[in-house]
């Protein structure tokens, strides 16, 4: 996304634990540790400081694994944190603060598994539903000053993230490549859509999983939870 947007001319802000790899310009990163509210509090002012913003895009997300009860409580906790808790402080400080340009775009990056179960990784699910349950829920707020909330629902993207958590085998060229994404995904929140789920055999995977949820997740739990180590 940061290399992107840096080579569509946008000026970009990155917070995170790590600095984003985008070779197309400079960016101005903040160092935040995004399970850390006390950290994610401390950084704010200068992450508002660093606007007004066009276009904010939350994408952040951290994952566990496996059988509900092998995950630690720590590990539940920490997903929760930072994939549903941290998106959510920004935006409501972003927007109280009225970090925003006129006719701004507020992304908030949800997952596929929206529409359907997603065995061996459930605190992860539920933090993506969070997400967009909040989106919803913020959007005519957001639209009287001018804002439009997209949500993003992208499936097994081509990342280290990916590969770190998908089963022993699993066939990686399956997966969309992440700057495609991004792209798609960009080009939905500029175009003011509601929703953006990139790519033809994700939309397909959505409506199929709206129709038939029970199969859907019946096929989620062959092809994932049972052969997750």
């Amino acid at each position: 996304m940061a290399e992107h947007l840096l080579g569509c001319g946008y000026e970009v802000v990155s917070l995170d634990r790590n600095r984003p790899c985008a070779g197309a310009g400079p960016v101005l990163f903040i160092q935040c540790e995004l399970g850390s509210r006390s950290e994610l509090d401390r950084v704010m002012p200068e992450v508002i400081e660093a606007g007004p913003y066009d276009l904010v895009l939350l994408n952040t997300g951290i994952n566990a694994t496996g059988a509900f009860e092998t995950v630690s409580s720590e590990s539940h906790q920490q997903i929760l944190r930072v994939n549903a808790e941290a998106p959510m402080v920004m935006a409501s400080r972003l927007l109280t603060e009225r970090a925003f340009t006129p006719s701004a775009a507020l992304v908030f990056v949800s997952s596929l598994s929206f529409f359907t179960g997603y065995p061996g990784a459930a605190s992860y699910a539920a933090s993506k539903d969070a997400l967009s349950a909040y989106a919803a829920s913020m959007r005519k707020t957001a639209k009287a000053r001018g804002i439009s909330i997209t949500t993003a629902y992208p499936g097994p993207i081509r990342t280290d993230h990916a590969e770190r958590h998908a089963p022993a085998g699993a066939d990686a060229t399956r997966r969309m490549d992440p700057g495609l994404v991004a792209r798609l995904i960009i080009a939905d929140a500029v175009g003011g859509r509601k929703t953006s789920i990139p790519g033809g055999a994700n939309r397909v995977f959505a409506l199929i999983g709206r129709i038939a949820p029970k199969p859907v997740t019946a096929l989620m739990r062959r092809g994932i939870y049972v052969r997750l180590k």
